[in-house]
């Protein structure tokens, strides 16, 4: 009976331990989740290669989740994430709920768009992070030439001879700026238009399963696919101006041992372009770097950490 008794305490007091242990480390720990797609991925790993070298933080990164998830989770009464990469237009449009016309005269969609998700999720995005991944309708350069393309307008006559294909995110109803909300104002109608997985867009645009798709600006798969992109010329997609996204009771829940977490976590900001990301997402997807090399190769270079 005295040997179940003792047992029983050190049981107690194990587990009690272990929650001690669990607390502090969870207390000590910037949670993120890996990103959908290259770009997300890259800045999601330079903010946790920064972070680490600059604060006693460490973070953890989770498994890949899209970006509604994610921000679903950022904003929950129980949040699973303390931050991630996001774009103005996005948090505008499929975050929000807004679109670009609900923007009062004399605001930035970036500072509308922090002005609401810190009014509804207390939620803002940080410094702007220098280069745009906005929505691009792009063809192949053997389609532009044939049909005399230069602008998304000139689409519209010649486009039930051609199928638009994208991934699944661009056909769905969150945000405003997807498929039919497109397709509707300029006006076009495709002979069919085909979901495929993210993975597989760019092998599909090749071997001419399709001729029109939507692309991120900034994709290094753009370059070798060789694709043409066409001019927005009645200005349908936003700006989508990258910046990390956070809630703003993170600075206080890590101020011991990150008392200057906001002014880290700005470290990345006016380092990056168009041309510099679509540089990088380059070196993932065509010349087949990781994503932890490519970011800690160019964080070195811009001394943002020490190289070890």
């Amino acid at each position: 009976m005295k040997n179940r008794f003792i047992a029983v305490i050190l049981s107690v007091m194990m587990i009690l331990a272990l929650g001690a242990c669990g607390g502090k480390e969870t207390k000590n720990e910037l949670r993120m989740y890996d990103g959908p797609y290259t770009e997300p991925r890259l800045i999601h790993y330079m903010t946790k290669l920064i972070v680490e070298e600059h604060t006693d933080l460490k973070v953890k990164m989770k498994d890949e989740m899209s970006e509604v998830n994610m921000f679903k989770e950022l904003t929950s009464a129980t949040p699973s994430c303390d931050l991630m990469n996001c774009y103005d237009g996005t948090l505008l449009t499929t975050f929000l709920h807004l679109d670009p016309v609900d923007v009062p005269e004399g605001k930035s969609i970036y500072e509308y768009a922090n002005d609401v998700a810190m009014e509804k999720y207390g939620a803002r995005m940080l410094k702007p992070l220098g280069h745009e991944n906005t929505y691009a309708v792009a063809v192949p350069q053997d389609i532009a030439d044939k049909y005399k393309l230069k602008t998304i307008s000139d689409l519209i006559p010649v486009a039930p001879e051609l199928i638009f294909g994208a991934e699944h995110g661009f056909f769905t109803q969150e945000g405003s700026m997807k498929y039919g909300p497109f397709t509707e104002f300029y006006g076009l109608n495709f002979k069919d238009g085909v979901p495929v997985d993210i993975g597989l867009k760019y092998a599909a645009i090749e071997n001419g399963n399709f001729q029109v798709t939507e692309v991120y600006s900034t994709d290094g798969l753009n370059k070798k696919a060789k694709l043409v992109i066409l001019e927005d010329d009645q200005k349908f997609f936003p700006e989508y101006n990258g910046a990390l996204l956070v809630r703003e009771d993170i600075f206080e829940k890590y101020a011991d041992a990150a008392p200057n977490l906001e002014e880290v976590l700005n470290m990345l900001s006016g380092h990056l372009s168009d041309e510099i990301m679509t540089n990088l997402t380059y070196e993932v997807d065509v010349e087949g770097k990781t994503v932890q090399e490519v970011a800690k190769d160019f964080l070195i270079s811009e001394g943002l950490i020490a190289s070890k």
